[in-house]
């Protein structure tokens, strides 16, 4: 149960549109796959970071200051609540084109590997949205192997979708299905993060 949790969250995440997804949406479709792979992965490695720092973090401050596992619980719980109030509320602003400029992206695969470990790990929201994952999922005496299996499974779920990602964008005629698609997609993760905010902050555990 305590995976599945895991998953459920992290496949909602990984699938809402931002600064990672439109990194690696810019380099599919002004750059070589080969760009768009290492960028993918780049953003993969971040994860991966963010993944044991929420961890192993949130592990040993539950272990000294049992207290802290409440207050950490309706923080996140108020920030899922943000996140989802905020998808829904761009709902209200006219839908903008996704800009791809008409030059190829001048990278090489290490510099977009390092664009996209820079990418994720320049997004402040990550360290909050990861420690509020594991704030909602593991309880303080959680075995230290559910952590790992947890973080793996975060990195397992966004490499499967970069990779569909990648793919599927080769083909512009997905890039614009998508675009027309974006606000249903929007308005479900909404929807989503709201219910999983409004139960982090309301449970009693």
């Amino acid at each position: 149960m305590f995976l599945l949790t895991v998953a459920a969250i992290w496949t909602i995440a990984a699938l809402t549109p931002g600064p990672n997804f439109f990194l690696i949406v810019r380099c599919t479709l002004t750059g070589s796959r080969k760009i768009a792979i290492s960028a993918a992965a780049g953003t993969l490695t971040g994860t991966l970071c963010w993944g044991l720092a929420g961890w192993l973090g949130v592990g040993s401050l539950f272990m000294a200051a049992p207290i802290a596992y409440m207050g950490l619980k309706i923080a996140g719980g108020i920030y899922l609540l943000w996140l989802g109030l905020r998808l829904l509320w761009q709902l209200r602003q006219p839908a903008g084109d996704m800009t791809i400029p008409a030059s190829k992206v001048r990278l090489t695969p290490l510099g977009a590997w390092r664009l996209g470990l820079a990418t994720n790990l320049a997004n402040p929201k990550s360290a909050l949205f990861v420690a509020s994952l594991f704030a909602a999922t593991m309880a303080p005496d959680t075995p230290w192997t559910h952590g790992a299996a947890a973080v793996v499974v975060m990195v397992t779920i966004s490499a499967i979708w970069y990779a569909g990602l990648v793919a599927a964008l080769s083909h512009r005629t997905v890039a614009g299905a998508y675009q027309r698609a974006r606000r249903a997609i929007d308005a479900f993760a909404g929807a989503i993060f709201i219910g999983f905010g409004l139960k982090l902050a309301l449970s009693d555990r």
